[in-house]
Parts: C-alpha cells; sequence; structure tokens
C-alpha cells in the first residue's frame, strides 16, 4: 500500500493556526474528523494526548509526528500540517516543529496499512525529503513528492537478512520498540541502520512494531554479535540477551545517538546482561533507575492497575445498593438475593483485592516480574491486618526493594542455575522476608495511625469537615488526574476501607465539578467559546457525570490562567457543601450514575450543581470573547 493512499489531499493542511502543541492536535483531529476518517473524534484525541503524556512525539529535526492506534479511528489515516512559523511541539532538540504528520491507526489495522505508516516514519528521516516538503506550492506537490520518494522496503529486508561476510567483523545488533509501535519504533531503526552505513558497520536492527516483529534476532547472530543496542520504551524479549554485552536506552536516543550508541557497541562498552533483570555494573544501574525509579512513578504504577478493581467492583456494590443499602444482608428486611450476588462479586472480592494488587504492582514497578508475588502478598496481608492502603504502600515499596536487593545477593548463583532464580529463589525468600516484616513490624503500628485517622475524621466538628472537603475536593481539580489529583483519590479509598465514608463524597464531587462545570459554560456563555469547544462541551457532560475529571484537560491546556482557577474554586465550593451536609458516599467510582448509595443524595447532587454552576460563572466572567466562525 502506498502512503498516499493514507494521506491525502483532504488530509493536508497547508497552514497551521496555531503555534501550541495542545492547539496544533486539535487541528488536525479537526481535519481527519472533516475526512471522515474517525468513529469518535474526542476518543483519538484523547488516545493522542496519552501518547504525548508518554514522551514527546516531537523528535527533533522540525518533525513531530503525533499518533494513536485506537478504535475511535475508522480508517488509517494520515493527517499532515505544516507552520512556517514553527510549532512549540517540546521537541528532542528543542527547537520547533515545521512538519507535523498526524497517525490514524485501528486498532485492527493490517500489516499493510502499518507498513505504509511506519515507512511514512522514515522517509522523515532524509533532509531533502523534509525540505522539499518545506517548500511546496500545493496539495498535489505535498503527494507527488511523498509518492517519488515512497517504495516497498522489500530490498531493505533481503539486505537486512544476508550473512555476514567472512573476515567482516560480526554484526551489531539493535532492538527498537515503541508503546504504539508505529513511528518512534521505524525512526530508530531508519537512524541506526543510515548511521551505521555512514560508518561503514555492519548492522541489523529488530523492530518491534504494531505489525508484530521484523527482521527478528536469530539465536546464531546473538550468539555472534559483539553487543546488542535495545533502544525501546516498551518490554521486549531480554532473557536471549543473557551474557551478552547490552545497551539499554529510550526509543529516542536511537533517533537522536546514533552514533553514540554504535560505537559504544563496536568498544563493547556496556554491562553484560545477566537475565531476570540483573545487571553487572554500577553505571548501568544508575542509568536503568533513571528510566524506571522514582516514587510517583511506582505509585501510579500500583494505582492505575488497582483502578479496574475499584470501578468495576464499587460500580457493582452501588448496583446491589437499589434494592437497599442493606439489601445483602439475609437478616435484613430488604434481602434481596441478587443484590447479595452483586455485592459478593464487588465488594467481597473485586474490592478485597484492591490493597494487594497496589502492593503488587508497586513491587513489580520496582523489581520487575519478581517483585510481584512478594508485593501481592504484603498487601494481602496489609489488608487482612486492617493495616489498609498505607499498609499496603509499604508493603509494596518494602517488596519491590527487597527483591532488588535479592538480586545482588545471589548474583554468586553460576549462570547455569539462572533458570531457578525467578522461579525459586526470589518468590521464596521475597515473600519470606515481605511476611515477617509485616507480621512483626509494619501492621501492628499501620493499624493503629489507621485507626487513630478514623477515629480522629469522625470527632471533627463540621467546621473543621467542611475546610477538609474544599482541600481534598480541590485537589481533585489541580491537576485532573496528575499525581495531586490521584494522592486525593487513593486517600478517599483508604477512608472507605476503614469505614469512614464521608471524605470521598467531596472527592468525587470534587472530580465531576471541572468537566461539568467547563460543560455548563460552553452552553451558556457560547460568545466565549469556538465552535469546537462547544462540541467538546458536550462530551463534558458526560465525563463529568462519570466522574471523568481528565474530560477538562482540553480546557485546561488551552487556558490554564482561567480555566483551572475556576475549576478549583467550583470543585472546593462542592467539596466543602458535602461535607456541610454530612453527606457519606461508601461507592468508590462511579459518578452521578451512584448518587442513590448516599445518605443525603439530593443535597449531594445541589452540591455537585452549585460547584458546576460556580465554575461556569468564573469562566464567563474571565474568558474574553472569541471571533466566531462564519
Amino acid at each position: 500500500m502506498k502512503i498516499t493512499e493514507l494521506l491525502t489531499k483532504q488530509t493536508i493542511k497547508l497552514q497551521l493556526d496555531s503555534q501550541q502543541k495542545e492547539a496544533v492536535i486539535e487541528e488536525l483531529v479537526t481535519v481527519l474528523d472533516t475526512a471522515g476518517k474517525l468513529n469518535d473524534k474526542e476518543g483519538y484525541k484523547e488516545a493522542v494526548i496519552n501518547r504525548e503524556k508518554q514522551s514527546s512525539t516531537g523528535i527533533g529535526e522540525g518533525i513531530a509526528i503525533p499518533h494513536a492506534k485506537t478504535a475511535s479511528v475508522k480508517e488509517p489515516a494520515i493527517a499532515f500540517g505544516r507552520s512556517t512559523a514553527g510549532v512549540d511541539y517540546e521537541s528532542l532538540d528543542a527547537q520547533p516543529s515545521h512538519l507535523v504528520f498526524m497517525i490514524a491507526a485501528t486498532e485492527g489495522a493490517n500489516n499493510t496499512h502499518l507498513e505504509a505508516l511506519s515507512r511514512l516514519s522514515t522517509l522523515l528521516m532524509r533532509e531533502e525529503i523534509r525540505k522539499q516538503l518545506l517548500e511546496a506550492a500545493d496539495e498535489d506537490e505535498i503527494i507527488d513528492i511523498i509518492n517519488t520518494h515512497d517504495q516497498d522496503d522489500e530490498e531493505e529486508e533481503e539486505v537486512q537478512e544476508e550473512p555476514t561476510a567472512e573476515g567482516k567483523p560480526a554484526k551489531i545488533l539493535a532492538v527498537t520498540a515503541c508503546p504504539t509501535g508505529i513511528a518512534h519504533t521505524f525512526m530508530a531503526a531508519d537512524a541506526l541502520k543510515e548511521k551505521a552505513k555512514e560508518m561503514g558497520v555492519d548492522i541489523k536492527v529488530e523492530t518491534n512494531g504494531s505489525s508484530g516483529i521484523k527482521h527478528a534476532l536469530t539465536a546464531k547472530e546473538i550468539e555472534e554479535a559483539p553487543a546488542i543496542i535495545v533502544a525501546a520504551d516498551k518490554q521486549v524479549e531480554m532473557e536471549r540477551f543473557k551474557g551478552k554485552h547490552v545497551i539499554e536506552v529510550p526509543v529516542t536516543a536511537g533517533i537522536r545517538r546514533p552514533q553514540e550508541l554504535i560505537e559504544k557497541a563496536i568498544n563493547q562498552d556496556a554491562p553484560i546482561y545477566k537475565g531476570s533483570g540483573g545487571r553487572s555494573s554500577k553505571d548501568e544501574n544508575e542509568s536503568s533507575s533513571k528510566g524506571r525509579s522514582g516514587f510517583y512513578k511506582h505509585l501510579m504504577s500500583g494505582v492505575s492497575n488497582m483502578l479496574p478493581f475499584v470501578v468495576g467492583g464499587g460500580i457493582l456494590v452501588a448496583i446491589s445498593f437499589f434494592w437497599g443499602i442493606k439489601s445483602a444482608d439475609p437478616n435484613d428486611p430488604s434481602f434481596n438475593s441478587f443484590a447479595a450476588v452483586l455485592k459478593g462479586i464487588g465488594g467481597d472480592n473485586a474490592l478485597a483485592l484492591i490493597v494487594a494488587v497496589l502492593a503488587g504492582f508497586i513491587a513489580m514497578s520496582i523489581a520487575d516480574r519478581p517483585g510481584f508475588a512478594p508485593g501481592m502478598v504484603g498487601g494481602f496481608m496489609a489488608s487482612a491486618a486492617g493495616a489498609g492502603f498505607l499498609g499496603g504502600l509499604i508493603a509494596g515499596f518494602l517488596a519491590g526493594y527487597i527483591v532488588v536487593l535479592l538480586k545482588k545477593v545471589f548474583t554468586f548463583v553460576p549462570q547455569s542455575l539462572d533458570g531457578i532464580k525467578p522461579v525459586l529463589l526470589y518468590p521464596l525468600f521475597g515473600i519470606f522476608f515481605t511476611g515477617i516484616i509485616m507480621h512483626y513490624i509494619v501492621n501492628t503500628p499501620v493499624k493503629m495511625v489507621m485507626d487513630g485517622l478514623t477515629h480522629w475524621l469522625e470527632s471533627l466538628g463540621t467546621g473543621n469537615l467542611v475546610l477538609m472537603g474544599i482541600i481534598l475536593a480541590g485537589m481533585m481539580a489541580i491537576d485532573m488526574g496528575g499525581p495531586i489529583n490521584k494522592a486525593a483519590y487513593t486517600f478517599g479509598l483508604a477512608m472507605i476501607a476503614a469505614g469512614n465514608y464521608a471524605p470521598h463524597a467531596a472527592i468525587m464531587a470534587g472530580g465531576m465539578v471541572p468537566p461539568l462545570g467547563i460543560a455548563l459554560a460552553t452552553t451558556i456563555f457560547r460568545n466565549k467559546f469556538s465552535k469546537r469547544d462547544r462540541e467538546a462541551g458536550i462530551t463534558c457532560y458526560f465525563m463529568g457525570a462519570a466522574f471523568i475529571t481528565e474530560g477538562a484537560i482540553p480546557f485546561a491546556a488551552a487556558d490554564p490562567l482561567r480555566v483551572i482557577p475556576s475549576a478549583v474554586i467550583g470543585a472546593a465550593v462542592a467539596g466543602g457543601l458535602t461535607e456541610f451536609f454530612r453527606v457519606t458516599l461508601p461507592a468508590p467510582h462511579g459518578g452521578l450514575f451512584v448518587f442513590w448509595v448516599t445518605n443525603h443524595p439530593v443535597l449531594y447532587i445541589i452540591s455537585i450543581l452549585i460547584g458546576a454552576v460556580v465554575t461556569a460563572i468564573l469562566l464567563g466572567i474571565l474568558k474574553k470573547p472569541v471571533k466566531q466562525e462564519a
């Protein structure tokens, strides 16, 4: 398939209107939507923005390639936008981007489409093509330039598979991979191959793209290679490199620093990979830690994997309350057998796992797969002992670092016995030491802390409760899904687990207000928002009602100085009111769809509506009228 079957005149915008990243993404998403390439404009835009959060797709040399693979795409397509002034795209070389290609891949895109999409990314690595695209006079010339340079990579594949000639140095091997597997994967591969050719070095690059693994490295090639370069932002098969010099870097390093990586590989300037996450040098440990360590990253790994249990289990419990708050109790007159089943599935099983899952994935983030079992066991012990979320957090970090220590301790085990480490030594000693410390040292004092916190909250007067509600709800709106938001949400879950349902009522209200308030503002103050914003505002009604604070992010990113303060103030008002009215909420998620499980459902809705109205009015006052489209 030719690239120009995906990039058409209808998906080209010769002059971008904006010079800001978020606005340019909106422009090109609109181009794709207008061309009929998307099923869900907002869903695709959200997927693109989520990809940007992992790492900027501004790759330098004046290029940005935002992309996403999602069911929101109706058919694979490419949109192209050009900016004479340049777009501030947070590029790797800190230079503005003048050529922006947005790649839209369907969830089930076939290999033909994916190969065309990936081929575009390799073409853009060539300076002459970039120059021609910048100077093109119209859409037809853009299409002609791409057609001229576009060709299948079958010949290249044959070259890749050539055996190393006698007398020549062994091949340098490389693996490239990015989370989406569309752009960066192939650009890094192309950069490495081009630089190797320039240096006269024989190289083979395996790509782990959306269409699968191409140019897979063979066991014989790995055995003969002096070193392997792994430029990847996602997990690739590493055990095959055991005993070899391995250079592990982000995929962007393959694009930006190919010569440095090739020279390191030639000189074997890299530690020997020992398998199961082991390394042999301090430098490698430090390098690895830069990409993998950090309290927030490990915590978010636990929280993000825990959330499906919270959402699914919490909503099932909330549905069971439809027959009555005590409808699952066989001794209560309101008992309903189906409600009891729902509560059993959601509460006694799904929600009962959340502390263990939190701890397990925190430990896994720290120590890779060997940390998972000790973390799960430690989290389960914390939950069973009543140490709650705080105990689970401690268990996760404790288990993770215990396994990291065990990896260092067991370096004396002969390489021939490396296979027993992940299946025997790490789980046995990891679970043992984590369990002993949790049982004898952690659980009892942490339970006392959690009990004390619960009793303190229960003893608070109305004034202090209102202040707490203001703070927690405001935190939900400050970064709308970021670390501050997650900290408040995790605190609410901990209080639910401890049997105190008041804080989470304020937290959920605070999370719903930003998108709801923005939606109201786009409806009431129509002259303050563009047509695109008003359309996005409709989506915000649903996202706000479902307790998805992230629905407000596009508006906050486009106008943070007005939107964020308005959202925080409105959320704080709603949170303060829920505590003033003494509203309690036992459901951990669900938004307005679980309002009936509160003790004061009408007052709860009123609190949220007042907060949303406050946000809307502030936006109406602060924002300036915009020029409306004809």
